[in-house]
């Protein structure tokens, strides 16, 4: 937490279950949001907003959130469908899944691949990103189909998909915000 923050859990009762405002005497313009893994929605704004403002920031970011969540619920099946068009776009169709799936117990990784069963999983951390950062994970993943580690071929593979670097960009800022 930052530097003279106050916490204030559940204020606004029936309306928006489950949101914790972060008020910050260092932060002096910027209100945002961000829903954590359990569901709970922390918004962080600054120390000099008055509770009105507050209030309406706190109801118009929860609903930005939800709306994001509810356009981009992606099953597993689209995930597998999405993952067959992505080996077919940008690596020759040689790298299929037996499965692909949403998982919730990856913290500190986007996705993962087990080569041995083919299996690729997303964190649903993903959930709520552009598509084209779900979908260099999936080309990421799959391309541990054809190469099992982060070797130059791998790379080589990886790249191929034309917005991997913007998706690397997108990634390492949501990691560093956290």
């Amino acid at each position: 937490m930052t530097s003279g923050a106050t916490v204030t859990p559940g204020a606004y009762g029936a309306f928006v279950d489950n949101v914790e405002v972060r008020r910050s005497t260092r932060r002096k313009r910027t209100i945002s949001a961000y829903r954590e893994k359990d569901g709970h929605t922390v918004v962080l704004v600054p120390a000099h907003l008055s509770r009105a403002e507050e209030e309406r920031h706190v109801r118009e970011l929860v609903e930005k959130l939800d709306r994001r969540e509810q356009q981009t619920k992606i099953s597993d099946a689209d995930l597998m469908q999405r993952a067959y068009e992505l080996s077919a776009q940008w690596l020759f169709a040689e790298a299929v899944p037996a499965s692909v799936r949403w998982v919730s117990n990856q913290n500190t990784r986007w996705g993962s691949c087990t080569s041995s069963t083919r299996t690729i999983r997303l964190s649903d951390r993903l959930i709520g990103m552009p598509d084209f950062v779900i979908d260099y994970v999936l080309v990421h993943e799959l391309a541990h189909l054809l190469e099992a580690n982060h070797s130059a071929r791998f790379w080589g593979l990886v790249d191929r998909y034309p917005q991997a670097e913007r998706a690397k960009g997108f990634l390492e800022g949501v990691a560093w915000q956290r």
